[in-house]
């Protein structure tokens, strides 16, 4: 019998469709060949890229926009959003609209052209994590932002346009209606029984374990109650904190541990698919929340959005998210 299962948290519905079930291995898809040629990413590169706006690694006394880094971000040579200009909101008649102002930037997590991600240790998947929060609060200084949206897209099936490994980072003037679900419902059940719902979850996954994949002394690794697509994974901080940006590094290191071994395990079950992932946090300046907790979204790109799902707003997703845990955790991580 098919599952519908809800969303805690925003309250969207999904299909669990049993009698659809597949083994990871009928979902794992050939990578594309190397594309090869010359990468603005490699190290001897940098004049190909707009000029850093952080950098780790690098000697001190070595100049900037050379090699010898470690972690670089530049701003994205064909951007979004522009960060030039005024916002300039208007009425044109019942609709709305503002200029495209914004920052798009790329995390360059290594300078070494074949590692990915999940080949990155965890002293150095750490820079990458510290790159982002660096990066938060510079760019949280412009008033004209109100939300920065960190995300990663890894393989061609998953968005991604260059091999090297990298990251984004898009700040935004509008909060995404995505997050501002997420906070109204988190919002709707602290008003209602005053606790977070993300604590909630934490506490019953690791009580339950069925849907755990891993933990470690401050951050849980499971698959939803109610994922959108196979193999969807979520990232939490065990203590509560709703702003990524106020994580200290330290935290950061076991936050990256978690994320390395999921990358590791989400390769080993599904023949290293590509997959997107998302760090969903509070919005900028909003003071600390006692209803929202900050987190990560890992989605294998296994499955496509088709007619019913883009008329219905359901998900159909033919594995339990039990079985999906269940065999991560026996993968190597």
């Amino acid at each position: 019998m098919p599952d519908l299962r809800r969303d805690p948290i925003v309250g969207r519905w999904v299909i669990i469709a049993t009698e659809r079930a597949r083994r990871p291995s009928d979902m794992q898809r050939a990578a594309p060949a190397p594309q090869g040629g010359l990468c603005p990413f490699d190290p001897g590169n940098e004049g190909m890229t707009p000029r850093e706006v952080y950098v780790a690694g690098r000697a001190p006394s070595a100049p900037p926009n050379a090699p010898g880094w470690k972690v670089r971000v530049v701003p994205n040579r064909f951007p979004a959003l522009k960060i030039e200009g005024e916002l300039d909101r208007q009425a044109e008649g019942i609709y709305d609209r503002m200029n495209g102002i914004g920052a798009h930037e790329v995390i360059v997590e290594t300078p070494d052209h074949g590692r990915s991600m999940e080949d990155l240790s965890a002293a150095e998947l750490t820079e990458v994590l510290f790159a982002f929060k660096a990066r938060i609060l510079d760019l949280r200084n412009d008033l004209r932002f109100k939300y920065i949206l960190l995300f990663k897209n890894h393989g061609h099936l998953a968005g991604a346009s260059l091999e090297h490994a990298h990251s984004q980072l898009i700040a935004l003037p509008v909060v995404p209606r995505q997050v501002i679900e997420e906070i109204e419902g988190a919002r709707r059940h602290h008003d209602l029984k005053e606790r977070c719902i993300f604590c909630d979850i934490v506490g019953q996954e690791r009580k339950e374990r069925a849907r755990l994949v891993l933990e470690n002394d401050e951050f849980v690794v499971f698959a939803p109650w109610a994922p959108r697509s196979p193999f969807e994974t979520w990232i939490m901080p065990k203590r509560h904190q709703s702003n990524y940006e106020a994580e200290p590094k330290e935290r950061l290191a076991l936050c990256a541990e978690a994320l390395g071994s999921t990358l590791r395990r989400l390769g080993g079950a599904l023949g290293k698919p590509a997959y997107n992932f998302m760090v969903h946090s509070n919005p900028l300046r909003d003071a600390q929340s006692p209803s929202y907790h900050w987190h990560i979204e890992v989605m294998p790109a296994l499955t496509q959005v088709a007619g019913f799902e883009w008329g219905s707003g359901f998900h159909i997703n033919p594995v339990p998210p039990e079985e999906a845990a269940e065999f991560l955790r026996k993968m190597p991580g």
